[in-house]
């Protein structure tokens, strides 16, 4: 594959609408994108299973069998994408971007791998396996990587996530939260008998502003701090009567040292001391889903031969770092599949501004394909 089908290829791939319909109520979901990926890759003769992790939401796994005697390599991405506008799935090219959902996220580094795999299928196996996987449920709860681990093994593997050709060894976590404040339902007339819901979560809101406050003082990473808010708020029926619940939905994000469960004994703190004066309301936290950081060792063997791999291809010395946002890598490294991302330049992931930068998918490829070659070997 050279650019010009490293370009048409991608176009393809983000003009399938892959929504995740856990995010979106509806959406398309990966069905129809992991058929295109199947399809290419058994065209370019991998062994190709597809398998629901969900109802109509399939991973695919294509292997190129080795010869037996070297390290399997694993190239992991996810196919699923946030929910866009409609325009937003017809790429368009502007310059050397092309821009629509997906591009960046994380389809641009996807066909990296792709095109990587074209090349050495093309030339003749490796000593060892390689393994393209495409995972369903990234943006939501992982269910594709959690689903992959279980049935697949490697020795070592690389995540085409944005990371702008540098390579990410760490990155942080999260856990997502949700607070609900019970009061009693009553006519806006009957102030004896009504419990505010909504006010009385008043409390609780002040006390996430000032337990961000807190965290902001804390140990930080060299990419970024520890941190919480208020992502979402719900709460009441109507405007002429006393709300019987209210709930706000929280993120906190954490840095290597942190545990998800650290984040929830602190709600719970939180919660005991905003607990309502009132005896007929109540707080009640729920978690809702607790993704550790991750930390992988530069001396891995899979991170030694992509370093190696950037300063030969890109003719440059390699940048290791590492990154606030959590990745699947936190799902295959637990799992004893080392794994640190790698993948191309772009910028406005999750906006209506998303998009890749060509030149440096085609780079991601050439130094994917060497990487394996010499991981493999």
């Amino acid at each position: 594959m050279d650019e010009r089908e490293i370009a048409a290829l991608l176009a393809e791939l983000v003009a399938c609408d892959s929504t995740n319909p856990e995010l979106v109520p509806g959406g398309a979901g990966e069905a129809a994108h992991a058929a295109l990926v199947a399809d290419r890759m058994e065209r370019l003769g991998f062994r190709v299973e597809v398998a629901d992790v969900a109802p109509g939401r399939p991973n695919v796994v294509a292997t190129l069998p080795g010869t037996g005697d070297g390290r399997r390599l694993m190239i992991c991405g996810h196919g699923d994408v946030v929910g866009a506008a409609p325009e937003a799935f017809r790429p368009r090219i502007d310059g050397d971007r092309m821009r629509g959902r997906g591009t960046i996220d994380m389809k641009g580094g996807l066909v990296a791998g792709m095109a990587a795999a074209a090349r050495i299928a093309a030339a003749g196996p490796l000593a060892g396996d390689l393994i393209l996987a495409v995972v369903a449920d990234e943006e939501f709860r992982s269910a594709g990587a959690e689903a992959l681990v279980a049935e697949q093994k490697a020795d070592g593997a690389i995540l085409p996530e944005q990371t702008d050709l540098d390579l990410v060894i760490e990155h942080g976590g999260f856990a997502w939260f949700e607070i609900t404040c019970h009061g009693v339902e009553a006519a806006g007339d009957d102030p004896e008998g009504g419990v505010d819901a909504i006010a009385h979560l008043g409390r609780t809101l002040d006390g996430l502003l000032a337990l961000d406050r807190e965290l902001a003082e804390r140990p930080a990473a060299p990419y970024g701090r520890p941190c919480l808010h208020a992502g979402m708020l719900s709460g009441g029926t109507q405007l002429s009567a006393y709300p019987a619940e209210a709930r706000v939905g929280i993120e906190r994000c954490t840095v290597p040292g942190e545990t998800w469960q650290q984040a929830q004994r602190e709600l719970e703190a939180l919660i005991d001391q905003a607990s309502p004066g009132d005896p007929r309301a109540g707080l009640t936290l729920s978690t809702l889903l607790g993704r550790d950081p991750v930390r992988l060792d530069a001396g891995e063997p899979v991170v030694e031969k992509l370093a190696e791999s950037v300063a030969s291809v890109l003719g440059r010395a390699p940048v290791l770092r590492g990154d606030m946002g959590w990745m699947d890598s936190g799902v295959l490294t637990p799992a004893g599949i080392p794994c640190v991302a790698f993948g191309p330049i772009g910028g406005g992931e999750h906006t209506p501004d998303e998009w890749v930068d060509l030149p440096s998918v085609a780079a991601c490829a050439a130094v994917l394909e060497e990487t394996a070659r010499r991981f493999c070997s």
